[in-house]
């Protein structure tokens, strides 16, 4: 009997220093290679959605979809922005959809660039402007789609339950979180300036169309705006030095192009991704271009393609 677990032990031990031997023999590179493994990649969707958010504004904020088709995506962020609806689970956290729980979306048509949305009812409630903005700035975030018309039950919607007259035809010069500084009913400019806001740690951008009479370009009024030290809450922030000049500015066929003076840079001698946002979104509601160039001097220090942004 201890002869034979003697013998059994010995195997054992063998046994053990073989594996060991072999281990040894096989590269670890050939062991750990899974280069030849197809590894399928996961296609994450997104779109960008302008819900409430804590502050009372709509900010500018990216859902997951499953949908591209234009009339498809159109349906399931509809189902995003009512009360209640079947994509609420989708909305991030500090945020919130605006359409009462009762309406009902009976169908929607889209033809050259118009997407047409017939509800079953109006928005009575004290959001009706919030609404339609809403409504506007997320529909025209789906590629092609210029603008929107609005009906109930298939009649146009020309006036709200507060008794504001709205056009037929929207598009982002309806403008959001308005802010009225005109002082004469001449030569008024709307000017849509996105800021930074946060909710705990995550960054968002609420963009704010100003009514002013100024006859300046756009873009020399989106940057002092957005160097100045004074905004309209103090829950919406600039990243931009307020030092920062704008030198020149050029546009080339598609192509914006900026100069700014050296203060446009952070300490290390980069642009953060926040001045890069909150510039080329404004540019993006304000003019007809694709991209943006940012120069300071004569060098190129980035480049923003505007389609991206969407």
């Amino acid at each position: 009997m201890l002869k034979e677990r003697l013998i059994k032990r010995i195997l054992i031990s063998l046994g053990a220093i073989f594996a060991c031997f072999l281990i040894y023999l096989i590269p670890s590179d050939k062991v750990l290679d899974v280069s030849n493994i197809d590894i399928p990649k996961i296609d994450i969707k997104k779109s960008s959605i302008y819900l409430l958010d804590n502050n009372g504004m709509l900010g500018k904020t990216d859902v997951i979809v499953n949908n591209i088709d234009t009339i498809s995506l159109a349906n399931e962020l509809l189902d995003i922005l009512i009360i209640g609806g079947k994509g609420e689970s989708s909305i991030p956290s500090g945020f919130k959809s605006l359409i009462p729980s009762d309406v009902v979306v009976n169908g929607i048509t889209y033809l050259n660039g118009v997407l047409t949305i017939d509800f079953n009812k109006l928005f009575d409630n004290e959001y009706e402007m919030s609404i339609i903005e809403s409504i506007v700035y997320t529909m025209t975030e789906i590629k092609d789609v210029n603008g929107i018309v609005i009906t109930i039950d298939g009649y146009p919607l020309k006036r709200l339950p507060s008794n504001i007259v709205i056009p037929n035809y929207l598009d982002r010069n309806f403008g959001i979180n308005k802010k009225y500084e005109f002082t004469s009913l001449d030569d008024i400019k709307p000017i849509t300036t996105y800021y930074v806001s946060k909710f705990n740690d995550d960054t968002y951008y609420v963009p704010v169309t100003k009514y002013v009479n100024d006859n300046r370009e756009p873009i020399k009024i989106i940057v002092e705006d957005l160097t100045s030290s004074n905004t309209y809450m103090t829950n919406l922030m600039s990243f931009i030095n307020s030092n920062t000049k704008l030198l020149k500015t050029n546009i080339i066929d598609d192509t914006m192009e900026l100069v700014f003076n050296s203060y446009i840079l952070n300490d290390t001698d980069n642009i953060l991704e926040e001045v890069i946002n909150t510039i080329s979104l404004s540019i993006k509601d304000n003019y007809d271009v694709s991209e943006v160039i940012f120069y300071v001097d004569n060098d190129e220090i980035y480049k923003s393609v505007l389609k991206s942004l969407e």
